[in-house]
């Protein structure tokens, strides 16, 4: 039986450090007919950095529903594509999971690659349990945000969230408020980049901690789990 070639390959990308992308992610990115990019200009440094050259696409939250259909047809046609974000694996509070769904409808092959993503390191230098987990993501800036937080209060699995630099704070508030002073999170920023830091103890500690900083880069909170 033939093998049926794979139409859209999603590739994971560092998350910093340029240096944690596989061989494989190379070789795959050397190989397709166009690189879908959540935003060229990041992406374009990377490619570079490993003197990859192949034709890029903007492909991002803003224009996926309208470019959908463009790229299946493409697709459809033979080319093959590769998916990237920013940083880290397509589709994981990135753009990705609409055109996975819909080349997987057409009938067409999709590979995704093992790599970068941010939750696990976070998670596992943490110390909190790893066995069961719960990622969200990013919390609802507005409208439902304090009813997920009350119900993600009462979860005893460990849970992990993505936040903004700038709602960090914010956010550290509310998980003392609605999870309660006492509650342990591990707050990771700028993993694997050269200012990176893991802040560890108890939410008000911790919200002190960055209180008293001039919060950048991406963040990573995990929150363990309500103890009975």
């Amino acid at each position: 039986m033939e093998e049926i070639k794979t139409s859209l390959y999603l590739v994971p990308t560092p998350i910093g450090n340029l240096q944690d992308i596989t061989l494989r992610a190379l070789e795959i990115l050397k190989s397709v007919d166009t690189i879908l990019a959540e935003d060229t200009r990041t992406s374009g440094f990377l490619l570079k950095h490993y003197a990859i050259s192949k034709p890029l696409q903007s492909f991002h939250i803003f224009n996926e529903h309208k470019t959908l259909a463009g790229l299946i047809a493409r697709m459809q046609a033979g080319e093959v594509m590769a998916l990237i974000s920013d940083a880290g694996t397509p589709g994981i509070s990135d753009p990705g999971f609409l055109l996975v769904r819909e080349t997987l409808k057409e009938g067409l092959k999709v590979d995704c690659l093992p790599g970068a993503t941010a939750l696990i390191p976070a998670l596992v230098k943490s110390g909190f349990p790893t066995d069961r987990f719960v990622f969200e993501g990013f919390l609802p800036h507005k409208k439902g945000r304090q009813t997920m937080l009350k119900k993600l209060s009462e979860e005893d699995r460990t849970l992990v969230l993505y936040e903004s630099p700038h709602r960090l704070v914010k956010t550290l508030e509310q998980l003392a408020e609605f999870f309660g002073p006492e509650r342990m999170v591990s707050v990771s920023r700028e993993l694997t980049k050269l200012h990176e830091e893991t802040k560890t103890g108890v939410v008000t500690e911790v919200l002190e901690h960055f209180k008293e900083k001039d919060v950048k880069g991406e963040i990573v909170i995990v929150i363990d789990g309500k103890k009975e």
